[in-house]
């Protein structure tokens, strides 16, 4: 039995003592202990509940990643539709019937970008900001995008990876745009 394994043991064993005790606390005086509150930076290895085995990592722009560096496969349709950000903290519960159920538990900072659907080496990607960002094909799917549609894209604000979550399709020439020019055209109604 390696060091780890034995770590990970006792600290499941304690997890459990605790849970017990505070249910007992529960039992005798009616008050909840109030614990105090997690710190969503911090990453655990893993512990039991009754549902299974719950483990915490921090996503890739395709899979999760323990601290202890075991990867997890995240479903590509939750990391579409969820818009998940390479450097999201996760949660998987590994459950006792062997079903991995994805909570999003710390998203981090991001940016929104526009850019154009490419598709390189049968890999579709987004060209932004002078950048090549990685897209999973079932984000693409999922908005309907097109090669040459023109995307809203999330990415972590601190820009340390190729990988970007696609929040909407653009429609027509929209990145053309001038965000800055908020002044109505002459030949634009405005109701006062």
């Amino acid at each position: 039995m390696t060091a780890i394994t034995q770590i990970k043991e006792m600290l499941e064993s304690a997890e459990a003592s605790l849970k017990n005790a505070k249910k007992m606390l529960l039992e005798l005086s009616g008050e909840e202990f109030a614990a105090a509150p997690r710190r969503s930076s911090s990453l655990s290895m893993s512990s039991m509940s009754s549902e299974g085995k719950v483990i915490e990592g921090v996503f890739n722009g395709e899979r999760m990643i323990a601290p202890d560096g075991e990867n997890f496969p995240v479903p590509a349709n939750y990391a579409s539709k969820s818009k998940l950000v390479a450097g999201d903290h996760l949660k998987l519960t590994i459950l006792n019937d062997g079903r991995f159920v994805y909570k999003q538990i710390g998203p981090v900072p991001r940016k929104t970008l526009i850019g154009t659907l490419v598709h390189e080496d049968g890999q579709y990607r987004v060209l932004a900001d002078g950048r090549n960002f990685r897209v999973l094909l079932a984000s693409v799917t999922y908005y309907k995008a097109e090669v040459g549609n023109n995307v809203t894209i999330i990415v972590p604000e601190a820009d340390d990876t190729d990988w970007a979550a696609i929040e909407a399709v653009l429609p027509g020439d929209v990145k053309q745009m001038n965000v800055m020019d908020d002044q109505p055209d002459e030949e634009e109604e405005v109701d006062f």
